[in-house]
């Protein structure tokens, strides 16, 4: 087997996590919520990240650095070849979002280049918006820039490429977030933000709703259950420790948020003109939280090109950092089956850039990848724990987390929230989840965005699919091994 690439040190490898996990979800999803529920949400919020999240970054990182192979690698590897199929669940499920997380890449590279060049100023943010969603030529453009930029980050490997463009990525995030958190909290008025965002709301507690989003913000804010930590962990140098590293990869996705957040709500409500109409703003939805309210009252500041042009260029680092973990887990997938990656990369950057591309032309297509694929990887985040469970998860525990290059120990809190409470939070998210949002009227129909017939045939033909090949699949990944 060929000599596997390594990260330098735990700190390129934790810049690398750390820009896996800190997403356009941060930015503009969490604030949307933190806004919505008020300083109550913190409270679930910061749980579940110990009851989810952290633990299935634990085991993604074991079966990376164990196995040194991708999703389908190490499923084979850690539960033979009749499970083989679940780690290219895993793996397809990740590369669905890749098609459109791609889209939105490149929608905020768009948003930062018109923001830098002054035609965000004076405009209709809706009628613009709208304009360049619906023009098709443009997004799809955008998306294949994002895609190459991305690509020619993984093709100069992990250490001149993905550990180099972190080394870039994630300290700007930080100081455009920083800066950002500054200049907002020095607006006027910015104390009826804060008190809005870390006001306690004890009615809050009793809606299920909120429960159902903070665990849905956990654990699809850090990537725990994406396969994107198994498979930088695949880079990982033999001694690191699992433990320290999970939990500040976990924290450090979190305080970015909090970052986030201290930058969008203050300045949503000094800038709104009523308390209501900043609620509204921040009921937007993600893309019209993002694109249209964010740079509609920037335009009311001072040195509004600029704070916009900060605002997209945070949100275009932090969106590119996860495309690029998503497109080396697919590019890993190649590799595993025996392709080098200078061949790997190129493969997956045009079935990438062919396949976003109806995302790129439709909104309804984006939202229904969103919700299919979104609700998919609480599936994949089941299998990691299934691993665990299979292997069983003291003897897990016990094998890849206590071991002796471990400073933090884990105790057994972790066999009871691996082994009984993510398996049932699993369940209370999906069912949740199609309870809040799914097509009441014609849940039958696979034909509608949100419906259950949708989700049910597109995760039905891909895990048939899987079974079928599960044999051939097995013997490919196990035959080859990886190549680094």
């Amino acid at each position: 087997m060929a000599k596997v690439e390594q990260f330098s040190s735990r700190w390129a490898l934790l810049l690398a996590t750390l820009g896996m996990a800190i997403g356009a979800g941060n930015i503009w999803r969490f604030p949307r919520l933190a806004g919505e529920y008020g300083g109550v949400f913190l409270i679930p919020w910061a749980m579940f990240l110990i009851l989810w999240s952290v633990p299935l970054i634990m085991v993604e990182f074991a079966m990376g650095k164990q196995t040194r192979k991708g999703p389908i690698g190490a499923f084979a590897d850690f539960l033979g070849k009749k499970y083989t199929w679940m780690g290219g669940f895993v793996t397809l499920c990740t590369m669905g979002i890749m098609f459109y997380y791609s889209v939105v890449t490149g929608w905020a590279l768009k948003y930062f280049l018109s923001a830098v060049s002054g035609a965000l100023n004076g405009v209709d943010h809706n009628v613009y918006w709208d304009t360049f969603t619906s023009s098709g030529v443009q997004p799809v453009m955008f998306h294949l820039v994002s895609i190459a930029i991305a690509s020619f980050i993984i093709y100069q490997g992990i250490l001149n490429g993905i550990e180099r463009a972190n080394r870039i990525l994630l300290p700007s995030l930080l100081v455009l977030l920083i800066v950002g958190a500054v200049r907002s909290l020095t607006l006027a008025n910015a104390g009826a933000g804060l008190d809005y965002f870390f006001g306690f709301k004890p009615e809050a507690l009793y809606n299920y709703k909120m429960w159902l989003e903070t665990l849905s913000q956990s654990a699809w804010s850090t990537g725990a259950g994406w396969g994107l930590v198994l498979t930088y962990a695949v880079y990982m140098r033999e001694k690191e420790d699992i433990t320290l590293n999970s939990f500040l990869t976990g924290f450090g996705n979190n305080s970015a948020s909090l970052l986030a957040g201290l930058v969008i709500i203050p300045a949503v409500f000094s800038l709104s003109a009523t308390i209501g109409a900043a609620e509204s703003a921040l009921a937007a939805g993600n893309e019209g939280l993002g694109f249209i309210v964010i740079p509609q009252l920037f335009s009311k500041l001072p040195a509004a090109t600029l704070l916009t042009s900060f605002f997209f260029l945070a949100l275009f680092f932090a969106a590119l950092s996860s495309l690029i973990a998503m497109m080396e887990l697919s590019t890993r997938m190649l590799m595993d089956f025996g392709l080098e990656r200078r061949k790997a990369l190129p493969a997956i950057a045009l079935l990438c850039g062919v396949l976003g591309i109806p995302s790129a032309y439709s909104m309804t297509f984006f939202k229904n990848q969103d919700w299919v694929w979104g609700l998919g990887l609480i599936i994949s985040g089941s299998f990691f724990a299934f691993a665990a469970i299979k292997t069983g998860v003291n003897q897990f525990r016990e094998t890849y987390l206590n071991r002796p290059e471990n400073n933090v120990k884990v105790g057994r809190w972790f066999n009871i929230v691996l082994g009984i409470m993510i398996p049932i939070e699993a369940a209370v998210l999906m069912i949740g989840w199609f309870y809040r949002e799914w097509d009441m009227v014609a849940w039958w129909d696979p034909t509608r965005p949100f419906s259950l017939a949708t989700c049910v045939a597109q995760w039905g033909m891909l895990i048939i699919i899987l079974l079928m090949l599960n044999s051939w699949i097995y013997s490919r990944v196990s035959a080859e091994g990886s190549k680094g």
